[in-house]
């Protein structure tokens, strides 16, 4: 039951109630041996969670090639229903203490020059999109996590509430056999002083038939002396 109380209080104390606002910011990154520009966001969790989290977001957006190391490469990428054929864009993910950044972006030199201003304005709705997705993702998670605990207390409750009723009705039956064993006691005790009087009584009873006894043969003793003198 303690161990239960703790484990609700520090899921508790994890719950955070300030909502989160996903800010894009230009951010350059060293990709192919020179820095081209990109669009990140900031996120707070694990850095495999936000890797998971934009690995699932950007299988949506086209072919995810993955490499020993970064950059994590989406090919044939497909904005407003139209498929850039062998064209890429590319996503990084690093960590700073509890700031976790997901980056996206192009090499420029890759696209054709009438449609990096579009693809890059894709990428920076995608960047905050995936920021909304992931902090989401992370609030239904502590949901999740709230709701298993709270049908932990609910099961613990119910499970509390039968326990409570069935020691009631032991309670209940221990005492209807408290009453009937005093009752027995009662009973015992009363036919205690009963056996003990009719003992004495039949203690006093074998002795006055000893005595009666005694004096029969007396009489008995003193007929047949009598018998024996007749001649």
């Amino acid at each position: 039951m303690i161990k239960f109380r703790v484990a609700v209080f520090f899921l508790l104390v994890g719950i955070g109630v300030n909502a989160q606002t996903v800010t894009v910011k230009n951010q350059k990154q060293r990709l192919k041996g020179e820095n081209v520009d990109g669009f990140a966001v900031d996120l707070e969790g694990k850095k495999s969670d936000v890797s998971s989290s934009l690995t699932r977001y950007l299988k949506e957006v086209g072919k995810i090639k993955f490499l020993s190391s970064d950059p994590l490469v989406i090919t044939d990428p497909v904005f407003n229903g139209n498929v850039y054929a062998k064209k890429s864009i590319y996503a990084f993910i690093t960590e700073s203490g509890n700031v976790v950044s997901a980056w996206l972006g192009i090499k420029p030199s890759e696209w054709d020059s009438k449609d990096v201003e579009m693809i890059n304005k894709q990428l920076e709705r995608m960047a905050k999109e995936f920021g909304v997705r992931f902090n989401r993702e992370k609030a239904q998670g502590q949901i999740d996590e709230t709701q298993q605990a709270l049908d932990a207390v609910d099961k613990q409750s119910i499970r509390f509430i039968n326990q409570g009723k069935d020691l009631t009705n032991k309670l209940a039956n221990n005492e209807l056999q408290r009453i009937k064993l005093e009752k027995e006691l009662e009973a015992n005790k009363l036919e205690n002083a009963a056996l003990k009087i009719k003992i004495e009584n039949n203690k006093k009873a074998q002795d006055s038939i000893a005595n009666a006894a005694v004096q029969i043969k007396k009489v008995k003793e003193t007929q047949l002396e009598k018998l024996r003198k007749i001649n």
